[in-house]
């Protein structure tokens, strides 16, 4: 797997849902700060305002915008900056209007239909584990704004079309098909995102990595075969440049040298494999490059503080963290 879809199935907690909402001028709605989701917008028709936590500077949006929150930050939409927040918060994972996990709803109708003062928005909410973060998400900021432009990301625009396309009328098979569209448009935000920062030269953290080819080469091949016995010189290798350079570069972008994240990676993956399969230890360690079980369950003790087989047990619970860090203390 690659580097996105590997984070998205590592970090992924539960059914996301959705829901196609018509709002009727005026009106004004809450969204609590939701520990362990992200959470997205894209306005269908009209246009609206989100007024960001802490008070910030509200954004206008329009007609193809589409808004994404990673870290379950509160905030606020309205048909106008003025107007009063009256409706009761609204959490997209919990609130009783959306107790089916794909809806339609209409809010602040008030007995008239003036198509004039109609915004229809697609909204959103992903369970994700924080105590499975992965640095790539946590670098992101709080609100990810990616205006509508005319000829832009067309796969996301399709996404969007999909997805309020079956919320409009769900159909037989819809328990399938919106949680693999609700997917692809995460990855797309995701991927657009992290394409306008490389166009627009950033240097550093995350994005700055996964426009480097060099990096980004080495990144993959570590995803996608995590127990191949990896050194800095095979690694910079495949990203064309000496071990000492990739070294230098891997940490300067990353944050981590390439062997610690590397471990952190494979850890990560036993965790989703002890959580989501019956396989055995042995096998586990092996899937991820340990020569025995021993070796596997005192280097995911050390970075979840917790032996491979109780953690397996408790998986059902709150699991603990496996930050990135741990394993080199």
């Amino acid at each position: 797997m690659d580097v996105l879809s590997d984070v998205i199935a590592a970090m992924r907690a539960g059914e996301p849902r959705s829901a196609r909402v018509r709002w009727h001028a005026p009106w004004g709605q809450r969204f609590p700060a939701v520990r362990g989701s992200a959470g997205f917008q894209v306005v269908l028709q009209g246009s609206c305002w989100l007024m960001p936590p802490d008070d910030g500077a509200p954004i206008a949006l329009n007609v193809g915008d589409v808004v994404f929150l990673p870290h379950g930050s509160g905030y606020a939409l309205a048909d106008s900056p003025a107007t009063p927040r009256t409706e009761p918060a609204c959490d997209p994972l919990n609130d009783p209007r959306f107790e089916d996990r794909y809806a339609s709803a209409t809010v602040g109708k008030n007995g008239q239909d003036n198509s004039q003062a109609i915004t229809v928005t697609l909204c959103g909410g992903y369970q994700l584990d924080p105590g499975r973060a992965h640095p790539l998400l946590r670098d992101l900021p709080e609100i990810v704004h990616l205006p509508a432009r005319l000829g832009r990301r067309p796969e996301l625009r399709a996404a969007v079309d999909l997805l309020g396309g079956e919320l409009d009328n769900l159909r037989l098979g819809a328990d399938t098909i919106v949680p693999a569209l609700l997917d692809m448009l995460l990855l797309y935000i995701l991927r657009a995102w992290f394409d306008e920062q490389s166009e627009r030269g950033t240097t550093a953290g995350w994005a700055a990595a996964l426009g480097d080819p060099a990096i980004s080469a080495a990144l993959h091949a570590l995803h996608r075969d995590p127990a191949f016995p990896w050194t800095i010189q095979v690694l910079g290798n495949q990203a064309g440049l000496s071990r000492a350079a990739f070294s230098r570069r891997f940490t300067t972008l990353i944050g981590h040298p390439p062997l610690t994240y590397l471990t952190w990676w494979r850890l990560t993956t036993a965790a989703r494999l002890l959580r989501e399969s019956d396989a055995p230890l042995g096998e586990v360690a092996t899937r991820i490059g340990y020569t025995s079980e021993f070796a596997f369950a005192n280097a995911f003790k050390r970075q979840y503080g917790i032996a491979p087989g109780r953690y397996r047990r408790r998986s059902g619970a709150e699991t603990p963290s496996g930050e990135l860090g741990a394993t080199a203390r």
